[in-house]
């Protein structure tokens, strides 16, 4: 795990590149929430300007290279996705697939959150990619996040609509937080001293 000398390193990305999507503005509650955190150092992604190859083609490719190391160098993970067809989205998977083998994932907290236009949200998106994360290495928090009736929470703006359901988005983040300090922060603290001694 790392972290930079500017603090706690965390990746956000985003599964749709539909303009004007849920997903990102749910994303952006989670975004926000860090703000009042500012050891936080906070990196989203956008797969649609990343050009990112199909599995397969070109695997050594200047995006894959890039979308790997701010991974690699990431103390934790959010993945967020709509869910479309019972399942999470294709640009989640293709992000996962550009995430090399052994993937970069492999060790990293990952929170994980879905949006759903049906009442009984993203279940299913969060179940499958809870799998393919755990498959890959990855330690994937308890708590995801589903957001159900999304367009009905969400206005046009991207306000939410729903207190209560703000409140369960900005956990997203409060979450990983508490993780990573409760968790990973000893841990480094301690390899720091067992490496350098006692400061």
């Amino acid at each position: 795990m790392k972290q930079s000398s500017k603090g706690i390193r965390v990746v956000a990305i985003s599964g749709s590149v539909r303009p004007g999507n849920y997903t990102n503005m749910a994303l952006a509650l989670v975004v926000d929430e860090f703000r009042n955190h500012p050891k936080i150092n906070l990196k989203v992604i956008d797969p649609a300007l990343l050009n990112l190859p199909l599995p397969g083609m070109n695997p050594g490719s200047e995006a894959t290279k890039a979308l790997q190391e701010e991974v690699r160098n990431a103390t934790g993970i959010i993945l967020a996705t709509p869910e479309y067809h019972g399942s999470f989205s294709s640009v989640i998977k293709l992000v996962i697939e550009n995430l090399g083998f052994p993937s970069v994932l492999a060790g990293k907290p990952v929170a994980l959150m879905g949006v759903a236009a049906g009442s009984i949200g993203a279940i299913k998106s969060l179940e499958m990619l809870r799998s393919v994360c755990s498959h890959i290495g990855a330690f994937v928090l308890p708590l995801s996040i589903s957001v159900a009736n999304v367009q009905k929470v969400f206005d046009k703006e991207g306000h939410c609509l729903d207190p209560s359901v703000e409140k369960m988005v900005r956990s997203v983040a409060t979450n990983l937080i508490n993780y990573i300090q409760k968790s990973i922060c000893p841990a480094i603290e301690l390899e720091r001293i067992l490496r350098m001694g006692p400061s």
